[in-house]
């Protein structure tokens, strides 16, 4: 089995339960799982593949725990708008994807992950027109060497009936859940260190019908996978819910058997204090989008009050329509200070918990014990940044803080399972050149109608 060795990091961050940060740090890892952690001198002196981080800070890979890849085709479209005008202005160009959109796509938005030093990401993909499948997206995730949590999407619900999609970009409710069945056996994996989960997914309560909601939780409980929704996003949800369902977000999901520690939500902005400790009772993950939240006017998740009361929370940089970008550090960094600015408080979030919301608890929100720290039995999944830079200069007394305090800059080494991804702020399994010239063709194809 080939072994790996990281050496002389100036810190390394563990993120374990004792949250250990370990100068001249390294770790040792056998066939893509750690065995040693601890200070350089103390490891193995010999390896298949040494990496040295001298100059480094390494933290555990980053978990993105919501995003929409294929999104990076239609950015900076619909600037000014709130979600539900944000989303009829899109429907019609997403429409008009196919299978190599969705792929390419795919690839573009998690190279802008992996350089932002995530090694863990889940999608969620709730539309399939022209023969698009969400094996393109599994395919792209296995060429570029990323941990991907692939979720099966669905919209049902279409405006004739009473949605906010228009029907032409609905599906059949037998034929989602037809596909839902074939991608689980197709390619879910349930084993520690899995490089491809799947989870299920219908899209929101205003594009889908309580049927499709209920026969995805029931399916997703025969097969063990997990389940994940949009929820409480906007005000206009909330009035949506009130005057279709007579009932508000949180109570309509949990009224559909949408609870427990398989479930996580998407936003979660408008909550009120009782919902917030059901969620924690629950046991329900919540994936924060701080910068979607913002580019879109939705409000600000409570995510201080959330951590208080025990739910899990993960972050996710959202589709790269609605934030931009696909760049965990920075997500990180604006959850810090959103909070701060929501709350007055300037240790409403702090710098160390909102990289632990970036490792540890995107982990636990997606059900995964393996990932997310630096220590033995955990997978071999890092990311280390060089603080000669600019953007860290007079910041070195807390390089760890410096991460986030300080521009997010894009990693220059990041592993995943054992196998060094970025090295030298260079992606090696990717020609990026090639990559961004067919994403920009099938880009202007689709925004132009061409």
């Amino acid at each position: 089995m080939p072994t790996l060795l990281l050496r002389n990091a100036e810190v390394l961050v563990t993120m374990d339960d004792a949250r250990r940060r370990i100068p001249d740090g390294g770790l040792f890892a056998r066939d893509g799982v750690i065995e040693q952690v601890g200070p350089t001198h103390a490891l193995p002196p010999e390896a298949d593949l040494i990496v040295d981080a001298r100059g480094m800070v390494v933290i555990p890979g980053l978990v993105n725990t919501h995003h929409h890849l294929y999104q990076t085709l239609t950015r900076v479209i619909a600037q000014n708008a709130k979600l539900f005008d944000w989303l009829r202005a899109l429907y019609p160009i997403w429409a008009r994807m196919d299978a190599e959109a969705v792929y390419i796509s795919a690839l573009v938005g998690m190279a802008e992950l992996l350089h932002s030093g995530c090694t863990t990401t889940s999608d969620h993909l709730y539309l399939f027109p022209n023969g698009a499948r969400l094996d393109d997206e599994i395919r792209a995730a296995q060429e570029i060497g990323i941990r991907f949590h692939a979720t099966r999407g669905a919209m049902s619900l279409g405006e004739s009936k009473g949605g906010l999609p228009p029907d032409a970009v609905v599906e059949d409710e037998d034929a989602i859940l037809k596909d839902m069945q074939r991608v689980i056996e197709a390619y879910h994996d349930p084993r520690p260190y899995a490089m491809c989960r799947v989870a299920l997914a219908p899209c929101s309560p205003f594009s889908v019908t309580p049927d499709l909601m209920r026969e995805a939780a029931g399916m997703a409980r025969q097969y063990g996978v997990m389940l994940h929704t949009h929820l409480a996003e906007t005000r206009d949800e909330e009035e949506y819910c009130l005057a279709r369902f007579g009932k508000r977000p949180v109570a309509y999901a949990m009224e559909l058997g949408w609870e427990g520690p398989d479930v996580w939500f998407a936003h979660v902005v408008h909550v009120r204090a009782e919902e917030i400790a059901f969620l924690a009772r629950a046991g329900a993950g919540v994936a924060h989008c701080p910068s979607s939240n913002m580019r879109l006017a939705s409000g600000i998740a409570p995510i201080r009050a959330m951590l208080d009361h025990g739910v899990k929370v993960g972050l996710g940089v959202d589709g790269s329509a609605s934030n931009d970008a696909s760049h965990m550090l920075a997500e990180a960094r604006q959850a810090m200070l959103l909070q701060r600015v929501a709350l007055e408080r300037p240790d409403a979030l702090t710098a160390e918990e909102a990289l632990w919301l970036a490792t540890r608890g995107g982990a636990a929100v997606l059900g995964r014990d393996d990932i997310g720290q630096l220590s033995p039995g955990k997978a071999a999944d890092f990311a280390g940044w060089r603080l000669d830079r600019l953007d860290y200069a007079g910041a070195l007394h807390d390089p760890v803080a410096a991460l986030v305090f300080c521009q997010p800059r894009p990693a220059d080494l990041v592993v995943v399972q054992g196998k060094v991804i970025i090295e030298d702020g260079a992606l090696l399994t990717v020609e990026e050149g090639r990559l961004i010239e067919r994403h920009n063709q099938i880009a202007r194809r689709i925004v132009r109608g061409e």
